[in-house]
């Protein structure tokens, strides 16, 4: 089924390379917009499938580890154009961002110390700052639907930070209780919530280029399942392993490959949550950069298209361009940065193309979905766990970690108050919740007013 070429629709490959391509330059806007995007696309626009086929392929990729909107797009891909057009939606999904970051990383190692380009990145951060809080409010108001999982919540972020417990426990927990929750069939675990769509007057399946029939290839086949996933596995784990010999185990390259692997595993709930896990590791663990670097990556993201772990890129290449001894540290930047969005991206095509044919299986799986609910409650108080270490260090020159027993608590020192950054977040706030000013606007709004406020001649 792999390598047939006839497609099971009257979608050419060529007319798919087309529609991806124009998906990836339009997918800004973090998995909301990008999800948006393809819905207006593929099932308004050009009614390649309907209503209810593409929200159950969105809860599908809802239950994965991974940035939802890529997985997405995988899938639409391979059930309209088989393996090859999975293929194809996944890369162009990424491509774009992965290109500009590059660029955009590059820039920031050789000129971000200049005053102007600091400017920019200053305003930015500001902006990044309310557009997390917005993402905290967001999701909390999907899925924190009563006390149990604001509970959940509430503990994740006490766990977080108080406890610096790690992100992979606190989503093990999570997914565990809610599991338990949905066995025991308990009302207060019997929610959801996704970034999808609500649409009115729904395409139907019957009306589109697909069907309602299942095409021939998307049904259950062991055979090929086990044998494109040892192929993806062996793609992806291959270079660990062989960095690993190579050069070592504590070597950058390795930790990297390591590292972002198993984050690949464990990212459930958003490029949000993961930035939180991202930052605890990179920034205090590995000291690949500082908390102010790790808000400019986000600013990098926010405002190229492709998802939004794509800052990811940034953060290997930063590491590797400051810890990898004896190579030119460009160039071992921009390894740095390729291996990280392979062995981040990779296992994507993975979770699709092994877990995609079952997928009706889990159609009705009462304990999986209860499950996710527990886990995406739990991702709000991660989620304000970084909106509260981004805004002490946002905010406030001087941060402090303050240690009574087992807790370890981040206090800012208050006389390090920067009133350029708190009268710049303030007036981001009240654009962004007042007058409702998009995210793009927002970004470019305040990198404009933080090069201003750098020819006053202010501190920043």
């Amino acid at each position: 089924m792999a390598g047939a070429r006839t497609p099971p629709n009257n979608v050419s490959l060529a007319e798919a390379l087309r529609v991806w391509a124009r998906i990836a330059a339009l997918s800004f806007g973090g998995p909301a917009g990008q999800i948006a995007v393809m819905h207006r696309i593929l099932v308004e626009e050009k009614r390649w499938l309907g209503e209810r086929r593409f929200l159950h392929a969105l809860n599908y990729c809802m239950l994965l580890p991974g940035p939802e909107a890529q997985q997405l797009a995988i899938y639409i891909g391979w059930l309209m154009n088989r393996t090859l057009g999975g293929l194809i939606a996944g890369v162009l999904f990424v491509l774009p961002g992965a290109v500009a970051i590059m660029a955009l990383s590059i820039l920031y190692a050789l000129y971000g110390s200049l005053g102007a380009v600091s400017a920019v990145f200053f305003g930015l951060k500001a902006a990044v700052l309310v557009v997390v809080v917005q993402a905290v409010i967001r999701v909390g108001g999907k899925s924190l639907r009563n006390p149990v999982m604001i509970g959940l919540a509430a503990a994740a972020f006490v766990a977080i930070y108080a406890f610096d417990a790690p992100f992979p426990l606190i989503i093990l927990a999570a997914g565990a209780i809610g599991f338990l929750g949905g066995r025991l069939d308990l009302p207060a675990f019997a929610v959801g919530g996704a970034h999808g769509p609500k649409v009115e007057n729904a395409v139907p399946d019957a009306e589109t280029v697909l069907g309602e029939e299942t095409p021939d290839h998307a049904r259950p086949n062991l055979r090929w399942a086990l044998g494109v996933s040892a192929v993806l596995l062996g793609l992806w784990t291959a270079p660990v392993l062989a960095l690993g010999l190579a050069l070592g185990w504590d070597h950058v390259f390795t930790q990297i490959a390591v590292f972002f692997s198993k984050m690949a595993v464990v990212t459930f709930g958003g490029a949000y949550a993961v930035l939180a896990y991202v930052a605890q590791e990179a920034v205090q663990t590995f000291g690949w950069l500082g908390p102010g670097e790790m808000l400019d990556g986000l600013g990098m993201a926010e405002t190229t298209p492709g998802p939004l772990i794509m800052v990811t890129q940034f953060v290997g290449f930063m590491g590797a361009y400051r810890g990898a001894a004896g190579v030119d540290p460009l160039l071992a930047g921009v390894l740095g940065g390729l291996l990280t969005t392979w062995v981040t991206f990779t296992p994507c095509f993975l979770w699709i193309f092994l877990g995609a044919p079952f997928v009706e299986a889990l159609r009705g799986a009462r304990a999986l979905n209860a499950a996710l609910s527990a886990i995406t409650a739990a991702v709000v108080g991660v989620i304000l766990n970084l909106a509260l270490w981004f805004g002490l260090h946002v905010l406030f020159r001087e941060v402090r970690t303050v240690v009574a027993g087992p807790l370890a608590l981040d206090t800012p020192v208050l006389a390090s108050a920067n009133i350029s950054s708190l009268l710049l977040a303030a007036l981001a706030a009240v654009a962004a919740f007042r007058f409702k000013v998009g995210v793009l606007p927002l970004l470019a709004g305040c990198a404009a007013a933080g090069v201003a406020l750098h020819l006053t001649g202010l501190r920043l």
